[in-house]
């Protein structure tokens, strides 16, 4: 026990206060439990087939689908931390730039696992690189999730090798000082990578003919999803990050970054989430008055289903969507920590909002006078599968932020007193 004891500390940072093995261990035992089972269900789907969910060949996207479109939404905070550092400058984000490579890393490698079981065939997946159909946008979108994962992960070696055992093996610490030099390149590739994948997951919209509810009209040769899922998730992914790197003060009962840098994301993802909310009222007001009624469909009649209502087209844009930009932005409220966190919540939620109207709720909806509502609730197996994920992601984090160097050794003086109104 002594000795499993002494080879954890020693693969701990040196100087770093970590809390003991036992309470770390603990701590974990939940998480992997929760993982543990998420395999297993994600077994079930994959050995019985998709009857194990609730889905079916009419309600072809659900939870997962949902939940996928969210998760990468924030982990934009991973290319975007990256492009503001290394692209434009933004040193004063270099506190929280290793731990936006974790969570981005953890956002796109679960996305990929769940997608891997919703299709149901991972051993046929090398099918979209091989045979590729070239007038589907998914396709687009699996080259560019693919390479922005493999992206991330090339990031993610120069803070693995930065550990304190790793870097004693002198091969190891001549890789990670020349592999460093590329880490720029790589954030100007992830940026135009994730910037792509993320609109043509908006841009899905464009084709839908068949459900007006989400069909979306052309903007130059665009539709204007392609550029709302841009911007959402550039302004989600700082607010996201802000929200991980806080829980991980909480959880640790440590300050790991100065309150500035909570300012400064807070700011940028203000100012971006009042762009996008500007964005989305044109593009609702257009949908409203001009593509609804041009294929014979009164918008209110979306609306007429239970349990939906007209409540979701503004709970976006108002609450969810202009009200933390102005708490994000406005100096009174922005200079608070609680206020700066509590708005970083809502705009994730928004953004979730959004993604689930999308995709849920769009296929719910009937298109046709003989057709029903789809009622959809997901099955446990399904619950049980992302929440995997989510155990994936913590024990993943937990680790890093034991073993790896993701936060500056101590905060700046001036920022040691935070206001947590």
């Amino acid at each position: 026990m002594a000795e499993t004891l002494l080879l954890d500390r020693r693969w701990i940072a040196r100087g770093a206060e970590r809390t003991s093995t036992l309470r770390f261990v603990l701590w974990l035992t939940p998480w992997i439990l929760l993982l543990l089972l998420g395999i297993y269900a994600a077994g079930l789907c994959l050995y019985y087939g998709l009857n194990q969910t609730n889905m079916d060949n009419r309600f072809a996207f659900g939870m997962w689908i949902f939940l996928d479109l969210g998760i990468i939404a924030m982990g934009a905070g991973a290319f975007f931390t990256g492009f503001l550092v290394y692209i434009l400058k933004q040193d004063d984000l270099r506190p929280v730039l290793n731990s936006a490579v974790v969570v981005g890393l953890i956002c796109y490698s679960g996305a990929v696992a769940v997608l891997m079981v919703d299709v149901g065939q991972p051993l046929r997946a090398w099918f979209t690189f091989w045979y590729p159909n070239t007038h589907s946008m998914l396709t687009e979108v699996t080259f560019c999730i693919s390479c922005y994962l493999l992206v991330l992960i090339l990031e993610y070696i120069p803070v693995l090798l930065r550990n304190r055992q790793l870097a004693k093996i002198p091969s190891f610490l001549v890789f990670e000082h020349q592999f460093h030099k590329l880490v720029p390149v790589l954030a100007g590739v992830g940026a135009f990578l994730s910037f792509f994948h993320q609109g043509s997951l908006g841009g899905l919209y464009g084709v839908l003919r068949g459900r007006p509810f989400a069909f979306r009209q052309g903007f130059l040769i665009w539709p204007s999803t392609f550029f709302l899922f841009v911007l959402s998730a550039m302004a989600v992914g700082p607010s996201f990050l802000m929200l991980v790197v806080a829980a991980a003060e909480t959880v640790t009962g440590k300050k790991l970054v100065p309150m500035g840098v909570f300012r400064k994301l807070g700011f940028i993802s203000g100012v971006l989430l009042a762009i996008y909310v500007a964005a989305k009222a044109v593009d609702t007001y257009i949908w409203l008055n001009y593509t609804t009624p041009a294929v014979g469909f009164g918008p209110w009649d979306y609306y007429s289903y239970k349990p939906f209502s007209s409540a979701f087209l503004f709970t976006a844009i108002l609450p969810l969507g202009l009200l933390p930009a102005v708490l994000m932005i406005v100096p009174l409220t922005a200079r608070k920590r609680g206020w700066l966190l509590f708005a970083a919540a809502l705009a994730c939620g928004g953004v979730l909002v959004n993604r689930f109207v999308l995709t849920v709720q769009t296929l719910a909806l009937p298109t046709l006078a003989f057709d029903e509502f789809l009622k959809y609730t997901p099955s446990w197996q399904e619950v049980a599968t992302f929440g995997g994920v989510i155990a994936y992601g913590v024990i993943l984090y937990s680790l890093s932020y034991r073993y790896l160097r993701l936060f500056p050794a101590t905060p700046r003086k001036e920022d040691e007193h935070v206001s947590v109104g």
